[in-house]
């Protein structure tokens, strides 16, 4: 069976997605407020790099951008924004329609969307500097999580976090 990353397209497919994705939070008056400070003008190549990374692809993000740590200490310290993630999951999920992608890989990509969104990059909302210096990029196929990049003593997050 193919990977999740050649059954999205590739590269092709997730820059497509990412593209897409994009658009569509830069439109919604609550998730586009994670924007309002500006954003790397190359932030849909480097989303799309990742994806492609964790979905199977080759090791495009870490080659070329920079680490999981990076990634998860940029989302890190801003507190607790279910909303927003709700409505960054709802706007995945219409980028994943406006690209045409269908089942079984969109309901694949929906999980790892999700799990990253509330789960991954949630860990650490207190503070960034709690976030280890050695994570590796979460790896996801049709069966769901395979490698998750966090080292098990991390497991706790923002447990940790909230009684420092």
């Amino acid at each position: 069976m193919d990977s999740v990353y050649e059954a999205a397209g590739g590269d092709d497919g997730l820059r497509r997605l990412a593209h897409a994705w994009h658009e569509r939070v830069l439109a919604d008056e609550i998730v586009s407020h994670a924007f309002s400070h500006g954003f790397h003008p190359e932030h849909t190549e480097r989303l799309a790099a990742y994806w492609i990374e964790a979905l199977g692809g080759p090791a495009a993000y870490t080659g070329m951008y920079g680490s999981e740590t990076l990634v998860v200490r940029m989302h890190s310290g801003n507190g607790p924004h279910e909303e927003m993630d709700r409505r960054a999951i709802a706007r995945f999920d219409e980028a994943l329609a406006d690209v045409g992608l269908q089942d079984p890989v969109r309901s694949v990509l929906h999980d790892y969307f999700q799990w990253t969104t509330e789960v991954s990059l949630t860990r650490y909302t207190g503070s960034a500097a709690g976030v280890p210096a050695d994570l590796t990029v979460p790896q996801w196929s049709w069966d769901g999580l395979q490698a998750e990049g966090h080292r098990a003593q991390d497991q706790r997050g923002d447990e940790d976090e909230r009684e420092r």
